[in-house]
């Protein structure tokens, strides 16, 4: 009897004691060759914060994959809530991990990461005052679709994700066109967390070199101004210099192909497509890390893992210098009253450093019957390069006060939603003198890209016009910190427009023409009592050759000065209220 009460007052204090949970990750166990499934890394953070007060696991809206997006939120203060993370003062990191899941080593870093820190009362105490918010996997969808060949030119991990999302999307040109669950959750997530620094982790293609890292920072010039400069003159240098302090050798993204880095080359340039494009629309410091694909997978999460640490230093020394540069940037932006949006290479400036790469060549190829690039290891070398990463704006707009967008465009009004766009709408049916812009012209790609065909070089014209509006249309001020999310997706000239992503296509086609037999009498008519128009018209025959031919293009080009033309035809739905 008495053997049997021990056994009960054991098995009791066993039941009571807190199951030791083992937070060795599959990177570690299998010495740096496999990185984890997307079910393995969910119930790996819900693991670890079931553990840890300071690790909390958030879910967001829903992804293509019909899976939630999750945020991993480290906070010393203890479990944290939506809420807690949009009015905390502290400040905010944001790593995006596995846009591309074939990509993995952002994955695995950010769990050694998360892991050391909070099993760490040293790097608790030094991360105290910042809120460390991780997207775990962001491209579920591809996670799930997973593989062993599909990163022809990768040296591991063993297995991996794919590119594509669940409706095969490249998910890292979705955020400005927003057509996946996957960018629209990750926006909800950007705006709670307003991030100081944001951070997304990849794997290069390309050239071959001796480095196993690379940096991309959003481009300086475009991010402009004094966040620009501090982001080039600052930061750029603290995090090289920190990684070679570890002994990790860091070259900026080497942006290359069909050519050999020594030659030299130009920054990336990093439009609102892109993630740091986008979360720099909202100023945000932002930084795609690339690790080379040829490098040992072991090698590459651990430096990834040494970049991640160093960032979190710099964002901790220098808080308060990020955070008063950030607040004061909608300020410098209204005072400047124009906006860049086209940029050039300056081939006049460029950066010069040592690179260390390989010597290439071209030689016979033992497969076809052409050349092909070879990357000779035996023979490593350090020479300077020009680094091409000043640009120039080769075009501007003017900021105007507000913009006004009638209310049936509601799948823009959806984004700007998404996105925190300050708006009212207007109480009653109004005419208002506003900036009309009509598309002059612009091309288009010949092959389909990302669901759109995307247009380019798209050129506008504009005039002064009274507009009758409508109770219920949109007012949106520009006054606001979504000031470059407005410029560049409402400017139809800027490289990732709403226009140029095909949301205002219907306009491109008339939707009322006219009969030539018809129309005859009436144009006969029109230039009649029209002198000046009927003069322009003469003159067009005499001047234009292909015009003068073509009765069709006459009776066209009369008809679009008429009444009967409609207004919408290549007008802009964007109207402009100017100060």
């Amino acid at each position: 009897m008495k053997k049997l009460l021990i056994l009960s007052l054991l098995i009791v204090v066993s039941c009571n004691q807190k199951k030791e949970t083992d937070f060795t990750t599959l990177f570690e166990k299998s010495e740096g060759t496999e990185t984890p499934t997307y079910k393995e890394v969910t119930s790996y953070y819900k693991d670890l914060s079931d553990s840890y007060s300071e690790i909390s696991m958030l879910e967001f809206g829903k992804t293509d994959s019909g899976n939630p997006l999750h945020l991993i939120v480290f906070n010393t203060d203890g479990k944290t809530n939506k809420n807690e993370i949009k009015t905390s003062k502290k400040n905010r990191i944001l790593i995006n991990n596995g846009i591309h899941p074939g990509e993995s080593d952002g994955i695995d870093a950010s769990m050694l990461l998360l892991r050391n820190i909070v099993q760490s009362d040293s790097l608790k105490k030094v991360y105290k005052n910042s809120l460390i918010c991780v997207i775990p996997v962001y491209n579920i969808g591809g996670a799930l679709n997973r593989n062993s060949h599909t990163r022809a030119n990768q040296n591991g991990p063993k297995e991996y994700g794919f590119r594509g999302n669940a409706r095969n999307f490249d998910l890292n040109r979705d955020f400005i066109k927003q057509d996946t669950k996957n960018a629209q959750s990750f926006s909800e997530i950007f705006h709670a967390v307003n991030p100081d620094v944001f951070i997304d982790n990849h794997v290069s293609n390309g050239a071959d070199y001796q480095y196993a890292i690379t940096h991309l920072f959003t481009q300086h010039n475009k991010f402009g101004g004094d966040l620009g400069t501090y982001l080039e003159n600052e930061i750029r240098p603290y995090l090289e210099n920190s990684l070679n302090k570890k002994g990790i050798a860091i070259t900026p993204y080497v942006n290359v192909w069909g050519t050999t880095p020594d030659k030299g080359w130009s920054q990336f340039m990093d439009s609102p497509r892109y993630s740091t494009g986008y979360t720099t629309l909202f100023n945000t410091f932002g930084m795609m890390v690339e690790t080379h694909m040829l490098k040992p997978y072991k090698i590459r999460v651990e430096q990834t893992y040494e970049l991640l640490f160093s960032m979190l230093d710099f964002t901790e020394e220098n808080s308060t210098k990020i955070k008063d540069l950030r607040a004061k940037a909608v300020e410098k932006i209204v005072e400047n009253k124009t906006y860049p949006i086209q940029f050039a290479v300056n081939r006049d400036n460029p950066t010069k450093f040592n690179f260390k790469g390989y010597e290439g060549s071209y030689i016979d190829s033992k497969v076809t019957n052409g050349k092909r690039l070879f990357y000779d290891k035996t023979k490593p070398f350090e020479k300077e390069v020009n680094y091409f990463n000043n640009f120039i704006t080769t075009k501007e707009v003017t900021i105007p006060k507000a913009y006004l967008i009638p209310q049936g465009w509601c799948k823009v009004i959806d984004r700007l939603q998404n996105n925190n766009i300050e708006f009212t709408r207007l109480k009653n049916d109004t005419i208002i003198t506003v900036e009309v812009q009509h598309i002059k012209s612009f091309k288009t790609v010949s092959n389909p890209f990302e669901g759109h065909y995307l247009h380019y070089n798209t050129e506008i014209e504009s005039s002064l016009e009274e507009i009758q509006f409508l109770e219920g249309d949109y007012l949106i001020p520009t006054n606001q910190n979504g000031i470059r999310y407005l410029l560049e997706t409402l400017e139809a000239e800027a490289v990732d427009s709403f226009f140029n992503w095909n949301f205002f296509d219907t306009i491109l086609q008339r939707k009322e023409g006219f009969s030539p037999y018809v129309f005859e009498d009436k144009a006969e008519d029109f230039l009649s009592k029209n002198p000046l128009i009927k003069a322009e018209f003469e003159a067009k025959i005499k001047t234009d050759t292909t015009f003068a031919k073509s009765s069709v293009m006459q009776l066209n080009w009369i008809y679009m000065q008429t009444p009967h033309y409609e207004p919408a035809h290549m007008r802009l739905p964007v109207f402009k209220i100017q100060k």
